[in-house]
């Protein structure tokens, strides 16, 4: 089986920078992308990042509008493990922060961008931004 784990999140304040971790192992391992999605209280979990590699030497990363300017992604997909860099983080950045993975390839790439185009999924690590 399949697992998914987060690590990094924690209390900053606002104009800080995070880096946040993320592993998949277990079972036949063959990810084609991992995605960052993240979910403030009330809210729905919204698309942050994802890194996805449809062949073994090439990659492709896409970050929100959202956030785009203040948040990266990187990988290395011989180890399956993703990284979101934050930086300039607001007090809006609060949330769950979760993992996800897919083994499959799609040719519409909007699809590494919603949840329903991953299978496996972390337990989420907290990001606090306080003001």
């Amino acid at each position: 089986q399949v697992q998914v784990v987060e690590t990094g999140g924690r209390l900053v304040q606002a104009g800080d920078s995070l880096n946040l971790s993320c592993k998949a192992s277990g079972g036949y391992l063959n990810t084609k992308g991992m995605g960052w999605f993240r979910q403030a209280p009330g809210k729905d979990r919204e698309f942050v990042g994802a890194y996805t590699w449809k062949t073994p030497i090439t990659n492709e990363t896409y970050v929100a509008d959202s956030v785009q300017g203040r948040f990266a992604i990187s990988g290395d997909k011989a180890d399956n493990t993703v990284f979101l860099h934050m930086s300039r983080l607001e007090p809006d950045d609060t949330g769950v922060y979760y993992c996800a993975a897919t083994k499959r390839v799609y040719h519409e790439p909007y699809l590494y961008t919603v949840r329903d185009g991953y299978s496996y999924w972390g337990q989420g690590t907290q990001v606090t931004v306080s003001s």
